[in-house]
C-alpha cells in the first residue's frame, strides 16, 4: 500500500479544513497528480528555488507550504519570470506542492495556536471569530491572559528565545507591564483596530509599518514585531511533525522531512 498524494490532502483537510481559507487565499493542490505516489515530503514555509533544489535532492517529490506558490494568477508561465521558473522546474521534475496558508492559521492547533503555546501560554482565546469557522476556537489572531505580569522587555526575551529569533523589533516602554497579549502570526497589522478594542497591552506579530505603530504607541499598546518568517515557521515546522505523526499511525513508512532551505530573507548589518 502507497502513500498517494491525494491522502496527503485528505490528512490536510483534517487539520486544516480548505474552507477556513480567507476569500483572497489560494490553498490546496497547487501543481501536480493527486494520483502520485509520495516517496518522501518536504515541509518548507516558501515555495523558493533552493526549496525545489532540495526536494530534487532529498527526493521528495510532494513539499507541503505554508504560503501559497500561486497566490494571483500568473499572465504567463515562462522562464522569464522568477514564478514561471518555479512552475517549470516542479512540473518538468514531477513535483507536488500543497499549500495551507490562511486555513491553517485561522484553525483550532493551526499556528496561531501552536505558536501562542511556544511562548508557554495555554490561557487564550480567539481574537476574531467568524461565524463560518464553526465554533469558538477558529479564527485570527489569539488573546492571551498572562499568569503573572510581565515587562515588555522580559516578553521580547521571550520570543526571541521560544520562537530561536536572532532580534526583534519593538515599541513602547520597556518596562512596561503587560497582562493581555494579542498574537497574530504572520502579518497582523491589518488586526490592530481589532486587538486595541479587547484592550491588549502589547502585540505580537510581524511585518508592521511605521504609521501603524505609531498609532498603537499613541494608544499606549507595545508591538513586538518578530518579523513574518519568526511568528510562522517555528510553528509551521511542529504541523511537519504532526503530519508525520499522522503518517506513521496509519501504517506508512513515508518521511517527512522539515527543510533546511527555509530562511528569513531579513539579515542584520
Amino acid at each position: 500500500m502507497s502513500l498517494k498524494v491525494k491522502d496527503v490532502i485528505k490528512i490536510m483537510e483534517t487539520i486544516a479544513p480548505a474552507k477556513f481559507a480567507e476569500s483572497y487565499d489560494n490553498v490546496g493542490l497547487m501543481v501536480g497528480n493527486k494520483e502520485d505516489k509520495v516517496t518522501k515530503i518536504l515541509i518548507a514555509l516558501d515555495v523558493t528555488l533552493e526549496v525545489i533544489n532540495e526536494a530534487i535532492e532529498k527526493q521528495c517529490n510532494l513539499i507541503l507550504t505554508h504560503h501559497p506558490i500561486l497566490f494571483l494568477k500568473p499572465k504567463t508561465i515562462t522562464t522569464d519570470t522568477l514564478l514561471g521558473k518555479k512552475l517549470i522546474k516542479l512540473i518538468e521534475n514531477k513535483l507536488n506542492v500543497y499549500s495551507s496558508h490562511t486555513n491553517l492559521d485561522v484553525v483550532e492547533n493551526g499556528l496561531n495556536d501552536i505558536a501562542t503555546e511556544l511562548l508557554g501560554y495555554d490561557n487564550y482565546r480567539v481574537l476574531e471569530v467568524n461565524n463560518t469557522f464553526e465554533n469558538n476556537n477558529n479564527g485570527v489572531g489569539r488573546i492571551i491572559k498572562v499568569n503573572s505580569p510581565i515587562t515588555l522587555m522580559e516578553l521580547c526575551n521571550k520570543v526571541k528565545e521560544k520562537y530561536n529569533a536572532p532580534f526583534v523589533r519593538y515599541v513602547g516602554d520597556k518596562g512596561k507591564e503587560i497582562n493581555t497579549i494579542v498574537l497574530i502570526n504572520g502579518s497582523g497589522e491589518d488586526y490592530f483596530q481589532v486587538a486595541r478594542k479587547v484592550g491588549c497591552d502589547c502585540i505580537i506579530t510581524g511585518d508592521t509599518s511605521y504609521h501603524h505603530v505609531s498609532d498603537m504607541v499613541e494608544d499606549n499598546i507595545a508591538i513586538i514585531d518578530a518579523g513574518h518568517f519568526v511568528t510562522e515557521w517555528p510553528a509551521m515546522k511542529l504541523i511537519g511533525k504532526k503530519l508525520e505523526n499522522i503518517i506513521k499511525d496509519m501504517g506508512y513508512n513515508d518521511k517527512v522531512i522539515i527543510s533546511t532551505c527555509s530562511f528569513d530573507p531579513y539579515n542584520l548589518a
